[in-house]
């Protein structure tokens, strides 16, 4: 059976109470963030590296230059390269609705084309990110006209202050393991999570242990009844984060709302060299799961040598909109999705 496309009437008809939503609260976030004296920018969508996270998959492009050189580029799957770039260039607090894109990622809370709400604050503390994502929701939620989140049967409420726990919290709360004495051991986390019954494969990595404990024990219990900010990360699952005052943990949280991950944020590693060593990290993973690597973008990492300690979040935009609405998909509340192959 052929589905109708997103643009026949009775389709479009269906998701227009969405898309109007949609557009009343991009136009408070705006009015949100021009009323604290951030300036919007425009980041080029075209880039010498698109990221350089192992399991983000980007589109590859080619540059043809007048002369008929080739040079390849990326879309990029994030602004946060040229948005601090910015930052090192003088601008102090900027936000973005960027169109990104990613590869192998579709379903009710992904598509290969999304819009990614970004922010960053020069010379301010990492909590003042918690405090912009509370006034966020509740701003969303005063716009869509209602007083619950909701997504698949979990709500929550956005008027009320996040819960603030952190990662080593949650996995004792909710999985029963004691994660910070397995840092960098991965027999160790495979043993305890296998104490508590989670499958572990002969080939997985510490890496792969911490995320699926997270994905299957921990997640579903996020953001319930009211927000969850996920704080603290191990330094391992944050390369662009800088250590807090415990160097085996990060400056990096991740909000949830309804078991929903709607946005990820990080107090920004300004060390180029330490940056450089993260990357490569992560490029030789890349590499050896997935049979690639991308560049780095040494104008970034250039760039960051003279950037101002700083702030930054990245809010999946169409994820918010879905919570003020009552959206199960994902494409309802995208103008105009991507067409599936028939």
């Amino acid at each position: 059976m052929i589905s109708s496309p997103w643009w026949a009437p009775h389709v479009y008809a269906d998701r227009r109470p969405f898309l109007i939503a949609r557009a009343q609260i991009t136009a408070a976030v705006r009015a949100w963030f021009a009323a604290r004296d951030f300036v919007e920018i425009e980041t080029a969508i075209l880039q010498a590296s698109p990221g350089n996270e192992a399991h983000l998959h980007a589109f590859a492009t080619e540059l043809i230059a007048p002369d008929a050189s080739r040079t390849s580029l990326y879309l990029h799957t994030s602004p946060e390269f040229a948005a601090k770039k910015l930052l090192a260039a003088g601008e102090e607090r900027l936000f973005t609705f960027a169109r990104v894109f990613r590869n192998r990622e579709r379903g009710p809370l992904h598509h290969p084309e999304f819009t990614m709400l970004e922010w960053y604050r020069a010379d301010e503390p990492y909590a003042a990110l918690i405090d912009d994502c509370a006034a966020l929701l509740a701003a969303a939620a005063e716009t869509a006209g209602i007083k619950i989140l909701s997504f698949r049967g979990r709500e929550a409420d956005p008027f009320v202050p996040p819960e603030r726990l952190t990662v080593a919290g949650a996995f004792r709360r909710y999985a029963n393991i004691d994660l910070l004495p397995t840092l960098d051991d991965r027999d160790a986390l495979a043993s305890a999570a296998k104490g508590q019954g989670i499958r572990v494969a002969g080939d997985d990595t510490w890496a792969d242990i911490f995320s699926r404990v997270l994905v299957e024990r921990i997640e579903p219990h996020l953001g319930i009844g009211r927000a969850t900010i996920l704080d603290e990360y191990p330094v391992s699952e944050a390369a662009l984060a800088r250590p807090t005052h415990d160097p085996r943990v990060a400056e990096r949280f991740e909000l949830y709302v309804c078991g929903v991950e709607i946005a990820n944020a990080f107090g920004e590693l300004t060390d180029a060299a330490e940056q450089r060593r993260r990357f490569e990290i992560e490029m030789a993973e890349k590499q050896r799961v997935h049979g690639e690597r991308y560049p780095l973008d040494e104008d970034f990492l250039a760039a960051l040598g003279q950037m101002p300690p700083a702030s930054g979040i990245a809010l999946g935009f169409d994820r918010l909109v879905m919570l003020a609405t009552g959206a199960r998909r994902i494409e309802q509340v995208l103008w105009t999705p991507v067409a599936q192959a028939q």
